[in-house]
């Protein structure tokens, strides 16, 4: 950490040079005692992707900021404050700490929150940081956190752990035990300092898989911020063995959506299914995330298009987590009957079909956009189909 950064012509220029692009200030160079371009670069960087994400930290003067793969990888705002809401006590410690913006808020309802982080910089920047936003009921500590947790005998109300990918592990990462640290090898340690442990992972682990690997799961929550899931929840109970609880939230500027239902009860339930009525519903992106399509059918009185499609359809319109539609139109997938609806300019979605968005605008020469959205799907008789829909108001 480069003190010099805190200097107030430094932060004058970094805030005024917010909407400048990089490339710009390092050919022109910049020249401030103490202070590199490359540093200064990197701050205005890091800050322009805490505009949406981390407001809190975009608008309090003199916070420092680490590179911008830290901002990245950091939880925003929006999904750390819903997470502070599930759980409540006295002390909590976070194992993976980062840039703080969970310990944060966190800290807004704990007595005690402990900040654990092994980088050494990143923990002094953080720490730093907490200091200027006025918090003081944060201790940080520059160690890895599960050392910190297995050396000191100290119990907490709860642990926060958020692992990442191993530097090692190649492609994508769906199972636990490809991450660090490795929750499933350490979970003997977590209990033996708190009955109580919340596990943030990546929207991409599997589900089945992450159950599977865990023990002692009562809810496991699905985030997303405007239809983009951002992180799957796992909190653990000791001792717990009954069904889990599977929470869906999308957190929209509008509102959130709220859906839930039992992992367990989902195979048990028969769907229903019909063909194409007069309103048409397709699941935000964390019930589709979730697997729960039989939940959704059975708890909101809707019936499915087909077993694989993932679209319901109701007489009547009904709220619903996700999008929902005006059918006006259901043809069979026939060339003909497309081209003699002359549509132009459409929103186009496919659902258990074999063809591509791409290609279909292609064939039939649709422009993306405008009222119409077409959906290209299959029935319950296995028939391709095409539903022309407006939004449903």
């Amino acid at each position: 950490m480069n003190s010099a950064i805190l200097h107030p012509d430094v932060q004058d220029y970094i805030n005024h040079n917010l909407k400048t692009d990089p490339t710009v200030l390092i050919l022109k160079g910049i020249s401030f005692a103490g202070v590199t371009t490359a540093e200064v670069v990197e701050q205005i960087e890091a800050k322009q992707k805490c505009e949406k994400k981390l407001p809190t930290w975009f608008q309090q003067p003199n916070i420092y900021y680490p590179n911008k793969l830290n901002i990245e990888q950091t939880s925003s705002e929006m999904t750390a404050e819903y997470k502070s809401r599930l759980i409540s006590g006295k002390t909590l410690i976070d194992l993976t700490g980062g840039f703080g913006v969970d310990a944060y808020y966190f800290a807004k309802l704990f007595q005690q929150v402990t900040h654990c982080e092994l980088d050494a910089d990143l923990s002094g920047i953080v720490k730093r940081n907490f200091e200027t936003l006025k918090v003081s009921n944060i201790i940080t500590i520059a160690e890895d956190g599960l050392s910190y947790l297995e050396n000191l005998p100290t119990d907490y109300d709860w642990i926060y752990v958020d692992p990442s990918r191993r530097h090692d592990s190649k492609g994508k990462v769906f199972f636990l035990k490809d991450c660090l640290p490795n929750i499933p090898e350490h979970l003997d340690i977590l209990w033996s300092r708190s009955k109580n442990i919340m596990i943030k992972t990546s929207p991409l682990l599997d589900i089945t898989i992450g159950l599977n690997e865990l023990e002692n799961v009562k809810t496991m929550h699905i985030v997303a911020v405007n239809n983009e899931v951002k992180e799957l929840l796992w909190v653990l109970e000791h001792g717990f063995s009954g069904k889990v609880k599977i929470k869906t939230v999308n957190l929209k500027n509008s509102g959130t959506e709220h859906f839930e239902f039992f992992m367990e009860d989902e195979a048990q339930v028969e769907s229903t299914y019909s063909e194409p009525l007069t309103y048409l519903y397709e699941p935000n992106s964390t019930i589709m995330k979730s697997g729960g399509f039989s939940s959704v059918s059975e708890t909101f009185g809707v019936k499915k298009l087909h077993k694989h499609s993932h679209l319901y359809t109701s007489d009547t319109l009904i709220e619903f987590p996700g999008r929902a539609f005006k059918i006006l139109k259901s043809i069979p997938y026939n060339k003909k009957k497309i081209k003699k609806l002359s549509i132009e300019k459409a929103n186009i979605t496919t659902r258990n079909f074999p063809d591509t968005v791409q290609n279909i605008r292609k064939l039939f020469k649709i422009k993306d956009g405008g009222a119409y959205y077409l959906f290209f799907t299959t029935d319950m008789n296995n028939e391709k189909m095409v539903l022309v829909c407006t939004k449903a108001t």
